[in-house]
C-alpha cells in the first residue's frame, strides 16, 4: 500500500525530493529508489525527522513497537499522522505517540495500486481544514475518499472496501469455475467474466443509477437472469454477505482489542 500511494502522489506531481520513506529490507530500500527517485532509510526516525506529515504503513502487530519508538519525535516536530493500519483505534495510536496530536486513521483497498481505490477516513479532533485538505491530496491520489464521523464505523469499512476486492475476486473466481464445469474453455470463462464485472462496475459509478435499478433493467421476467437470480435468492445469497460482513467487522474489532496498549 505504501508502494501504491508512494507511485500515485508521483503521477499526480509530488517532487520525489518531498517524500522520504523507511524500509528495513535493503533489497525494497534499493527497489524503492531505483524505481521511484526517492530517498529511503533504514532507520523510521532518520525518515521522518522533519517530516509534516507521518505516513504508518505497517502492519497492525508491529504498529505499537513503531510508534512508541518514534514518540519523543513525535512530540518535538507535532506532524500530522496518517494511520493505514487496520484495526487499531487513533487513541491508541496517539497514545503510542505520546499524546496532543493531529492524528487521521485511513482504511485503503489493494484497487488504490491502479488508481482505483476506496479509502474510508477518519480524524480525531486535532486535525484541522488544512490536515483534512492534506490526507485528501494524498489518498485522492489513489482513488476515492469518504469521511467517517463516527470512528467505531471504520471496522465497517474495512468489512466492507478494505476487505472487499477479496469478495469480488472470489465472485469472479466462482463464475469462472462454473462456466468450464459448463463447457467453456478456462481462458474465455475467465476473460469473460472479468470483463464482465469490470464493465458492470464501471456501469455502476457511471450511469447514475443504483445497483437494484441496474439489476432490474438486465432481469426480463421469466429470462435467464431472473432464473439466476432466484437461485441466488433461493441460496441465502444476501444473508450469506451480511454474515460475513459482519464477521470481518467483528475481526476488526477483535484487532484493536488485542493491540498492546
Amino acid at each position: 500500500m505504501a508502494r501504491a500511494l508512494i507511485s500515485g502522489l508521483l503521477r499526480s506531481g509530488t517532487s520525489p525530493a518531498s517524500l522520504r520513506v523507511s524500509e528495513p529490507r535493503p533489497e525494497a530500500r534499493r527497489e524503492l529508489a531505483q524505481g521511484f527517485g526517492i530517498a529511503t532509510h533504514a532507520d523510521n526516525a532518520e525518515a521522518a525527522r522533519g517530516a509534516a506529515l507521518w505516513v504508518l504503513a505497517v502492519k497492525p502487530q508491529v504498529l505499537h513497537t513503531v510508534c512508541t519508538a518514534l514518540a519523543p519525535l513525535a512530540q518535538t516536530g507535532q506532524p500530522l499522522v496518517l494511520s493505514i493500519a487496520a484495526g487499531i483505534r487513533s487513541d491508541q495510536i496517539e497514545r503510542w505517540l505520546g499524546g496532543d496530536l493531529a492524528l487521521v486513521r485511513a482504511m485503503p483497498n489493494t484497487p488504490a495500486l491502479l488508481g482505483a481505490g476506496a479509502t474510508g477516513l477518519h480524524a480525531n479532533a486535532k486535525v484541522d481544514d488544512a490536515g483534512r485538505a492534506l490526507i485528501e491530496r494524498v489518498l485522492g491520489a489513489v482513488g476515492v475518499t469518504c469521511w467517517i464521523d463516527d470512528e467505531a464505523q471504520m471496522d465497517v469499512v474495512t468489512a466492507l472496501s478494505g476487505s472487499g476486492p477479496a469478495y469480488f475476486f472470489l465472485l469472479v473466481e466462482a463464475l469462472e469455475q462454473a462456466a468450464v464445469a459448463h463447457g467453456l474453455p478456462r481462458e474465455v470463462a475467465r476473460r469473460l467474466a472479468s470483463q464482465t464485472c469490470f464493465g458492470a462496475g464501471r456501469m455502476l459509478l457511471e450511469d447514475g443509477a443504483t445497483a437494484g435499478e441496474l439489476r432490474q433493467r438486465v432481469t426480463s421476467p421469466g429470462g435467464t437472469t431472473a432464473a439466476a437470480l432466484e437461485r441466488f435468492a433461493a441460496g441465502g445469497f444476501a444473508a450469506l454477505v451480511a454474515e460475513s460482513l459482519a464477521a470481518a467487522t467483528r475481526r476488526g474489532a477483535e484487532l484493536s482489542a488485542l493491540a498492546q496498549d
